[in-house]
């Protein structure tokens, strides 16, 4: 997830894409049903950007301020989703809030299950006020919830957070990894300009059994790294950006055993909506565009993603 900075020094989603790019208020077509279902690896759906009514799909209910988080309109995004071959979802809460939310939603739907953490950039605002521990408690008692099967998104962002909140990230880093091998749940990783950092940490802590990069960023050489690792690399809307050559190339290294989808909605949108609002029902565009890259049939590929999922996270 792609944080700024509110009020009071809270983090909160921004409403603007990387490199700045400004948003279309027009929401996307459903695209052509995929061959197999998948599903979304990593979504936030209790967000509602700014500048859109919702992150539903064509035809969905509005939502507004007031809806943002309502059980009806996730409820109408994952059907819109189903409808065409996305099936499952995992949404994350990365601040205690949308934590403790998605924790009450997933026994709301039989399609999501969820993931807990503290966001890097969250870790840093609440070190700097004294309350990262107490958060970090609160993850440990929401893990426990059995249709939460993710700790994350957990890592390292040196974009957004400058040197004097790195080692508040680098500590609730560790102790979410430590909680994922505790847990025996699969570690998700949000990685921003820390590629080095992010694996060197792992190594030293040694990496849970069932580790995801998540919206992979990293080139063919770290593609590599993480396979070899035994790591799985989830790559979302960036992948079909035209200018995203390096990061084709480390998809294209990457065996399908290891791959997994993803939105990262509302934001990431994939071509040709970059800009536009995200959600699960645009995951066939990054999935045909990953297909393409890997010259791999449609079918096999959704099998394979499918499949991946399952077996980090078990059944829906």
């Amino acid at each position: 997830m792609h944080q700024g900075t509110g009020r009071g020094g809270e983090t909160r989603c921004r409403d603007v894409e990387p490199h700045g790019a400004r948003r279309d208020r027009e929401r996307p077509p459903a695209p052509e049903p995929l061959p197999h279902p998948v599903v979304d690896n990593h979504c936030h759906l209790d967000i509602v950007r700014d500048d859109t009514s919702d992150a539903v799909g064509p035809g969905g209910a509005p939502g507004g301020t007031g809806a943002a988080t309502s059980t009806e309109r996730i409820a109408d995004a994952l059907a819109t989703a189903a409808g065409v071959g996305v099936d499952r979802v995992v949404q994350i809460g990365c601040e205690l809030e949308s934590a403790q939310f998605t924790v009450a939603e997933v026994d709301r739907h039989p399609g999501m299950l969820g993931g807990v953490a503290i966001h890097p950039n969250e870790a840093a605002t609440l070190g700097a006020r004294g309350e990262l521990a107490d958060a970090l408690a609160e993850i440990e008692r929401l893990v426990d919830h059995p249709r939460v099967r993710v700790v994350g998104e957990t890592g390292l962002d040196y974009f957004r957070t400058g040197e004097d909140g790195r080692a508040a990230q680098i500590e609730s880093f560790r102790w979410h990894i430590d909680l994922a091998k505790r847990t025996g749940l699969a570690l998700q990783i949000h990685d921003r300009d820390a590629h080095d950092d992010v694996l060197r940490i792992l190594d030293e802590e040694g990496a849970p059994e069932k580790t995801v990069l998540h919206c992979f960023s990293g080139d063919m050489a770290m593609a590599r790294e993480c396979v070899e690792r035994g790591y799985h690399l989830s790559f979302s809307g960036t992948v079909t950006f035209k200018s995203a050559h390096g990061l084709r190339d480390a998809l294209a290294v990457t065996p399908l055993e290891n791959l997994l989808v993803e939105t990262d909605a509302p934001y990431l949108t994939p071509t040709p909506w970059r800009g536009s609002t995200n959600s699960p029902y645009l995951v066939p565009l990054t999935v045909r565009a990953m297909a393409s890259t890997l010259s791999t049939d449609v079918t096999a590929l959704c099998r394979a993603l499918s499949d991946n999922a399952e077996r980090l996270y078990g059944p829906w």
